[in-house]
């Protein structure tokens, strides 16, 4: 209202007026909650930020720890190297058996199934069941009086036959005086000789019967054709036994007995060499987990060719067998040394690993370094290797803890051996194992191009 206006402002009558609307309300709450979300996201990010400053922190510390062959600090700040705790064994000159081996079956030189060779009744049973029996010791007895009323019967024909020919020679005697007197025909004489003959083979037909029933009566008493052990009775006392047709029992010879094993066609040539030569090579027969001995032998013969469907070749060797350790149809392993290398260097399989140079070992470089040192290895029985050149007699090479280690690298010796000898057994003896795939090894960390393990362990090489 202007100044002009007739109504005075003095004078005007108020009137209340009544409060707006609270427009600004949910404005308010919304301002609330963002500036809640806002510290939140900033508190985040402090804690994130404090976060990755403390690993950033600890990671060193934990490297440093952990690395392999790295320590803290030293004096002046200037970092150094943890030495690595390792066991090493030193390369000796001993023997080396060189040992191949194959998978055998113990094979008896007799096993004789016992069938009667008549028919007949089942009348006695003369053994035990798994009794061990020398040849000609008695078994089994089928009834025998048939073939003793047969033989009666062929004896008393045998007689009468045996008499016609005596008389018919008599006769004939007597032909061949009055012919020459002029007394009787020629023709007489011959009629009488022809009948001597008839005669002569009448009885030898009469005696050939009698023979077979008394044959007849042998085998009625069945006894053993080799020495052995005979297994579980097959037929019962009683039972009427067909000739060719039923068993009574299996006798297995079992002193001597035999191992036929195979070989792969590589090793023939080696293995003939030496039987040429007229060597008399040892066959050592261990059980399925190729870890005890049963029993010792020698190789007898190998096959004359080789099976081409697997490219082996069979032998078989010959075992004594007094303790009865080896079981006819027994699975073994058999281990045949064909030759041994004498004052070889020797050196734990362990030691021996694989990757980038090669073949090779960490060798101790004084006491508190090794080096890495390419080799060549030869013949290896699982646990010792023969070196054929890198190494020398007296040298130290590390048997455990080679993981991390690289050229160089600070060790401490926390373990020894008195040398491969003292790795395991030697080639041959019970426990011993023979070459295999060498196992996979760590690479090694840290240096310039650091030998891979990529391999480690056993294998068995050519000379």
């Amino acid at each position: 209202m202007n100044e002009s206006s007739p109504i005075r402002r003095e004078t005007a009558r108020e009137y209340p007026v009544a409060d707006p609307v609270p427009a600004s309300a949910p404005v308010r709450r919304r301002s609330r909650f963002g500036r809640w979300m806002l510290a939140l996201l900033i508190l985040g990010g402090l804690a994130a930020v404090a976060h990755r400053t403390y690993d950033a922190r600890q990671k060193p510390a934990e490297e440093t720890a952990q690395a392999p062959g790295r320590g803290g600090h030293g004096r002046g700040g200037r970092p150094t190297e943890m030495k690595q705790a390792v066991g090493v064994a030193p390369v000796v000159t001993g023997d080396m058996p060189v040992v191949l081996q194959g998978l055998g079956t113990v094979t008896p030189l007799a096993t004789v199934s016992v069938r009667s060779q008549i028919n007949g009744y089942l009348t006695k049973i003369g053994f035990r069941e798994g009794q061990m029996v020398k040849e000609g010791d008695f078994l089994a007895q089928i009834d025998p009086r048939p073939y003793e009323a047969l033989l009666a019967q062929y004896q008393g024909q045998l007689a009468r036959d045996q008499a016609l020919l005596q008389n018919s020679k008599l006769d004939l005697q007597r032909y061949q005086t009055l012919n020459r007197q002029d007394s009787i025909s020629k023709q007489n004489v011959d009629t009488q000789a022809a009948l001597v003959k008839q005669n002569e083979g009448t009885v030898a037909a009469d005696q050939a019967l009698v023979d077979q029933q008394k044959l007849n009566l042998t085998y009625a008493r069945i006894v053993s054709p080799v020495d052995g052990r005979v297994g579980l009775r097959q037929v019962d006392l009683g039972n009427y036994i067909t000739a060719g047709s039923t068993n009574i029992v299996v006798v297995t010879q079992l002193h001597p007995i035999s191992v036929v094993f195979t070989l792969p066609e590589d090793d023939v040539a080696r293995v003939m060499r030496r039987v040429r030569e007229g060597a008399k090579l040892t066959v050592r027969a261990y059980d399925r987990s190729d870890q005890h001995e049963i029993a010792t032998g020698s190789l007898d013969t190998v096959d004359n060719q080789i099976d081409t469907t697997t490219g082996t070749v069979k032998l078989r060797a010959m075992f004594e067998n007094g303790d009865e350790s080896l079981f006819p149809n027994q699975f073994v392993n058999a281990r045949l040394t064909v030759e041994t290398i004498r004052n070889a260097p020797l050196v734990p399989t362990a030691a021996i690993l694989r990757g980038t140079p090669g073949t090779y070992v960490y060798l101790m470089d004084g006491d508190d370094k090794v080096t890495v040192r390419p080799i060549k290895t030869g013949e290896t029985d699982g646990v010792n290797t023969v070196v054929v050149s890198g190494l020398n007699s007296g040298d130290r090479v590390v048997t455990d803890g080679t993981d991390r280690l690289r050229e160089g690298a600070p060790v401490r010796v926390v373990g020894h051996t008195s040398g491969p000898q003292a790795a395991g057994p030697a080639a041959g003896a019970p426990g011993a194992t023979l070459p295999t795939t060498p196992a996979a090894g760590a690479p090694a960390e840290g240096g310039a191009n650091p030998p891979s393990q990529e391999h480690r362990g056993r294998r068995r090489q050519a000379p």
